[in-house]
């Protein structure tokens, strides 16, 4: 099965408010939630697309002829691209009845494992939902990363606990969660952390500790400080903030405070492989992709996991070709128009 067939199928099984678009840019969904769409008048998932788009690569093919290796360690784990599934939840709520958070965490864990990369997996206001996450974790030997919303400190505990026992990769955070709409006023509730807070939380996962939604140097600092080992650069898909800049702006000043004192992932608006190309450019480490692993799952299970992952990969070896790097180490800013570092 294509990546094309595997969407086409999409269209077929989603819900009433994802259509599966030939193109996953925000410009239909917009400001629909529930739904893919984003908070406010939907100018955050739009705006992360574009940007990624008005980047142009430099192609310089005057170099050795070599292979291309698309290989990254995470953490200790190799994978076969600097890409991960990132976390998404609410799934009947947002995407339709085909697959609830435990059935489609099971069915992406499992298909990115076998395809040679690792998932993200969602978390729930059901405590069932991260327990069925634990549940694929172990069963794929750890490959993937159980991700926490930020309830109380009483409710975070309990799920670290949890998830430890799957032996993840590593353990993330969406600090960002504490602004979506419908975890708002919840039980547990979600809500922001100091660095304190975050500083015990890191203590309490023993593992690896990513923190996910840092759009500023200073947050990005901050969890520095706090202890993580990893930041994710996003605003949750433009879900969580109207009208504050894509992540594709805000990378290069993070990747330069940060870069190698913690790896660095970027979310939000990645499509291809250029994309995960021009992304390593601007400092990033690997990233992360969510609505298009949605519409693989749910057009063509692990088929279209597998079929997006080969995609992803052709995309970004040929533009490492093309533009003279031959590992990921290789890519430099300098290899992006208008940019002489």
């Amino acid at each position: 099965m294509t990546y094309q067939e595997a969407l086409e199928a999409a269209r077929g099984a989603m819900g009433p408010y994802c259509k599966a678009c030939p193109i996953c840019n925000g410009l239909a969904c917009k400001n629909q939630i529930p739904g893919p769409g984003a908070k406010g008048i939907g100018t955050g998932f739009i705006r992360n697309y574009q940007k990624w788009q008005e980047l142009c690569v430099n192609m310089d093919t005057i170099c050795e002829n070599k292979p291309v290796d698309t290989s990254f360690d995470f953490f200790g784990k190799t994978v076969d691209i600097p890409v991960f599934a990132a976390p998404v939840g609410a799934m009947t709520l947002h995407y339709g009845d085909k697959y609830n958070d435990l059935q489609y965490n099971e069915t992406l864990v499992s298909a990115c494992a076998a395809a040679g990369i690792a998932a993200f997996t969602g978390d729930g206001t059901d405590p069932a939902v991260m327990e069925g996450a634990a549940k694929a974790l172990a069963q794929n030997g750890g490959c993937g990363v159980p991700t926490i919303k930020p309830w109380n400190m009483e409710t975070v505990k309990e799920k670290l606990e949890l998830v430890k026992a799957a032996s993840p990769i590593a353990i993330a955070m969406d600090i960002d969660a504490a602004g979506l709409p419908f975890l708002k006023g919840l039980t547990p509730p979600a809500g922001s952390k100091t660095v304190e807070e975050l500083r015990q939380i890191v203590a309490w996962a023993e593992k690896p500790f990513i923190l996910k939604g840092i759009m500023t140097v200073d947050g990005a600092k901050k969890a520095l400080d706090a202890g993580a080992k990893g930041i994710v650069v996003s605003n949750h898909g433009g879900r969580v903030l109207d009208q504050c800049p894509a992540t594709a702006e805000v990378l290069p000043a993070i990747a330069d405070a940060v870069g190698g004192q913690m790896t660095i992932l970027v979310d939000g608006g990645i499509r291809s492989g250029m994309d995960v190309f021009k992304a390593l450019a601007l400092g990033a480490d690997a990233v992360l992709i969510g609505r298009p692993f949605v519409n693989m799952v749910y057009g063509a299970g692990a088929e279209g996991v597998k079929a997006f992952t080969e995609k992803l990969k052709a995309e970004l070896a040929d533009t490492m070709a093309m533009c003279g790097a031959h590992a990921l180490a290789d890519i430099r800013r300098s290899m992006l128009y208008g940019y002489s570092h």
